[in-house]
C-alpha cells in the first residue's frame, strides 16, 4: 500500500504550534485569543494546531477557587464555537484547558474538529504545584484518527516518563501534540533547554513526529521556556520559536507570542525500519521487559 492509497489521510499536513500567553483567570480573553490563534492558523491553511497547556485559564494559580472559576466542561459553548469555526475543514485543533470533573478538576487536553470534541484527555502525571488543584487522569492517552493520521495526546510532564509517548506509539500514532507550559530555567550556552532535549529523544525513540505547544509572557513571575517545536520522526528539529538564553533569564525581560509553521509528513512514521536487519518496534525484547533486572 502506498501511502496516497492510505484511507482518509493526507500526505502532507501543515502544523502550526501557537505560543499563547493567556492571561491567569480570565476565561473570557482567553477564548477570544484561542479563536483568534485558530483563525490565524486556518488562514494559513493548517491542518493541525496545537495550543499550550491550560491555554484557557492561565495557570498560576493563587488557589483552588481560582481554578475552579477558570473551570469548563467539554459540552460548554466555547468548544461549540471552536466546532463551528473549523466547520467546513478538516483542520484539528489540540488545545489545554481547566476541566470541571464535578467534584474534582483536572488538567486537561482536547481534540475538536469539524465535528466537535473527538477526545478528553486528563494529565496523568501532576507537576509540583499542580497537585494542589487537580486530580491525575486515570485513563490512558489516547490516539485519534483524523483526516491527517493518528494524532497522540500528551501533556508537558507525561512526555518525561518513556512509557507515555513508547505506548502511544505501539498504538499506531503517527504524531503526538503536546500541550505544555514549560517553567524556565537556566540551561548552559548554546544548548537547548532540557524539555526540548527530552522531546527529541522520545520522537527519535518511538519513530513519530512531536509537537510542543509551549506558553509565552509572564504570569505572576513565572516565566517559560518558549520552547514551542515541531519535531520529525527521526528526533531533528523541523521548526521552532526563539527560546530565552540564560541573560534572559536573569534580566527577566518579558517575552511576545510567538507561532510556527511546517508542512510535515506524519504517516511517514509508520515505517519504523532502521536498517535492512532493524525494525524500531519489532526489534523490543518484550519477553525480557517483564523480568526483574539482577542486582549483582
Amino acid at each position: 500500500m502506498t501511502l496516497s492509497s492510505l484511507p482518509g489521510t493526507r500526505q502532507v499536513t501543515r502544523v502550526v504550534g501557537e505560543q499563547l500567553a493567556p492571561r491567569i483567570g480570565d476565561l473570557r480573553h482567553n477564548t477570544r485569543l484561542i479563536g483568534d490563534a485558530v483563525r490565524r492558523a486556518l488562514s494559513d491553511r493548517a491542518d493541525l494546531v496545537v495550543l499550550p497547556e491550560l491555554a484557557t485559564s492561565g495557570y498560576v494559580f493563587a488557589d483552588a477557587g481560582e481554578a475552579r472559576r477558570t473551570a469548563i466542561r467539554a459540552d460548554d459553548p466555547f468548544f461549540a464555537g471552536l466546532r463551528d469555526l473549523l466547520a467546513g475543514t478538516d483542520a484539528v485543533v489540540v488545545l489545554g484547558f481547566c476541566e470541571d470533573g464535578g467534584q474534582v478538576l483536572y488538567n486537561s487536553a482536547a481534540v475538536v474538529d469539524a465535528s466537535g470534541v473527538r477526545a478528553v484527555y486528563r494529565k496523568t502525571h501532576l507537576w509540583d504545584r499542580e497537585t494542589l488543584f487537580f486530580a491525575p487522569g486515570d485513563r490512558m492517552a489516547p490516539v485519534v484518527t483524523t483526516a491527517h493520521g493518528r494524532v497522540g495526546v500528551l501533556i508537558c510532564y507525561d512526555l518525561e516518563f518513556p512509557e507515555m509517548p513508547r505506548r502511544l506509539a505501539v498504538a499506531g500514532a503517527d504524531l503526538i501534540a503536546v500541550p505544555t507550559n514549560w517553567p524556565l530555567e537556566s540551561h548552559p550556552a548554546g544548548e537547548r533547554p532540557a524539555e526540548i532535549i527530552q522531546a527529541q529523544a522520545a520522537a527519535r525513540a518511538n519513530g513519530l513526529h512531536i509537537v510542543c505547544a509551549d506558553r509565552a509572557g509572564t504570569e505572576r513571575g513565572q516565566r517559560w521556556t518558549e520552547g514551542t517545536a515541531i519535531i520529525n520522526q527521526y528526533g531533528w528539529i523541523t521548526a521552532a520559536t526563539a527560546a530565552p538564553d540564560a541573560a534572559d533569564v536573569q534580566d527577566g525581560a518579558s517575552s511576545a507570542e510567538q507561532r510556527i509553521v511546517a508542512d510535515i509528513f506524519p504517516h511517514l512514521s509508520r515505517d519504523k525500519t532502521l536498517s535492512p536487519h532493524n525494525d524500531l518496534l519489532a526489534d523490543r525484547r518484550t519477553d525480557l521487559y517483564a523480568q526483574e533486572s539482577p542486582l549483582l
